[in-house]
């Protein structure tokens, strides 16, 4: 019987093989492969352990990481702050708080003197952008046991009261070099 080839062409060609066929792989090749996996591994841990890695990046000491361009604001901000008394990192306080107390002439009984411009724009920058808005119709606190931010930032810590930037010591012992990510053995 004879079969058109248009309705049929299968019936008239060889059999074909398809592309991918599936083969058994030897049991050397599986092995062969798992040894240089575990000789990779095991390369890299020994470069790990011999410290032969790159190395780690400097701890935050700050509560917030500072990107290199508000780095002279935040370092005027500590020379011209921490001249006198711990500076406090700008998250603790609102922003409407660091602005007051950026052209307060009388700091908290005390005369101070305000900053002169340029300094005093490139502190500000650097405190707007770290601390914390107010809510609509919030007083702005000028204590830290006033301020919602600190208290958020201690959660379920006893502090004593009343809080004083001196205070600050007493769990943040690297405070005067503005580190508060290093806390005493009591917590």
């Amino acid at each position: 019987m004879d079969c058109d080839r248009s309705v049929y062409p299968h019936r008239l060609m060889p059999r074909q093989t398809p592309l991918f066929r599936f083969r058994r792989r030897s049991p050397f090749i599986l092995l062969t492969l798992l040894i240089l996996w575990s000789f990779c591994i095991g390369w890299a841990l020994s470069q790990a352990a011999q410290g032969q890695l790159p190395p780690t990046p400097p701890a935050i000491g700050t509560v917030d990481p500072t990107p290199p361009n508000y780095r002279v604001g935040e370092q005027l901000y500590v020379e011209h702050c921490g001249s006198c008394h711990v500076a406090l990192p700008p998250a603790v306080m609102p922003t409407t708080t660091w602005r007051d107390l950026l052209l307060d002439e009388q700091h908290y009984g005390t005369q101070i003197e305000v900053m002169m411009s340029p300094q005093i724009h490139i502190v500000w920058d650097y405190l707007q952008i770290f601390s914390r808005p107010t809510d609509d119709g919030e007083e702005t606190p000028y204590r830290l046991e006033q301020s919602r931010y600190f208290n958020a930032l201690h959660p379920d810590v006893e502090i004593d009261r009343p809080v004083t930037v001196q205070s600050c010591t007493a769990c943040h012992p690297q405070a005067p070099q503005f580190d508060f990510r290093t806390l005493t053995d009591k917590y």
